[in-house]
């Protein structure tokens, strides 16, 4: 294991603070040689997150959802995401955080909560890690419809698909969310290994 290196903030400056915040710290890091270097980061911040992917191992099928998403938008796609279910913490475990969203967003009130890992997108310049979850659920869950909270600006359409189909849409580039990629991949690789 790689020893971590010596860091010392030398300053951090909020440069914005609205729904994220953009802070600019100014540090010395240890260079692997021993020696420091000065550097310059600029971090947003808008909290840590959980993500879902709810299987129903009788149908076979996941829960996803897809909605409009501006930062891809403006990077020339069509912005329309299809994703994991996710949302940030605000203050709740993570465990919480999953099961209130899997309620919210897709209408079911899931089981067997079972913890597939922690991520970190983007961690040159995001601090947002997510911690992903697999569950259980069946028609018979269903509590809503989903589609997120009235208020938050969200419109949220709830995708129902076997899960080889959700697989070939990875393939086909048509799902593109890491999050959702990594969620798909380990639910497939964990019944490929039950079969």
């Amino acid at each position: 294991m790689a020893l971590v290196p010596k860091i010392v903030i030398a300053s951090a400056e909020l440069v914005y603070s609205g729904w994220a915040k953009l802070t600019r710290y100014t540090l010395d890091i240890e260079r692997h040689d021993g020696s420091m270097m000065r550097a310059v980061r600029e971090i947003h911040d808008h909290g840590h997150g959980a993500a879902i992917l709810p299987f129903d191992a009788t149908r076979q099928t996941v829960l996803l959802v897809r909605q409009f998403r501006l930062p891809p938008h403006l990077a020339g796609a069509d912005g329309m995401m299809i994703e994991a279910c996710a949302g940030l913490l605000d203050g709740d475990a993570p465990e919480a955080c999953a099961l209130r969203e899997a309620e919210e967003e897709l209408g079911y009130r899931v089981r067997n909560l079972e913890p597939a890992g922690r991520i970190w997108g983007s961690p040159g310049g995001i601090n947002e890690s997510i911690w992903l979850f697999h569950a259980d659920y069946s028609a018979a869950d269903r509590i809503g419809k989903g589609g997120g909270v009235e208020g938050e600006d969200e419109d949220i359409e709830v995708l129902e698909m076997r899960l080889d189909d959700a697989m070939k849409l990875v393939a086909s580039g048509e799902i593109v969310d890491a999050k959702t990629i990594i969620l798909l991949q380990h639910l497939w690789i964990a019944r490929e290994g039950q079969a």
